[in-house]
């Protein structure tokens, strides 16, 4: 019997690897979605979930960044 899943392939640096891994273990998004860790620096995700998963790594990105105030 075969099984068919519908995924993802998503390429990224170790760090965003790590992020994803640890949003995935501890279930932040509601759910499993990681299918699948094939290398440092590729996963396989449930493709439903792509687009929460983006919206979350936005907000990370926009509680990293930091304006320059001209003086």
């Amino acid at each position: 019997m075969v099984n068919v899943t519908k995924g993802v392939l998503v390429e990224c640096d170790p760090a965003m690897k790590q992020f994803l891994l640890h949003l995935d273990e501890k279930d932040e998004l509601g759910r499993k979605f990681v299918l699948q860790d094939l290398d440092d620096t590729h996963l396989f995700i449930a493709s439903e979930i792509i687009e929460i998963l983006q919206d979350r790594i936005d907000e990370l990105m926009d509680k990293m960044s930091f304006s320059l105030v001209e003086k």
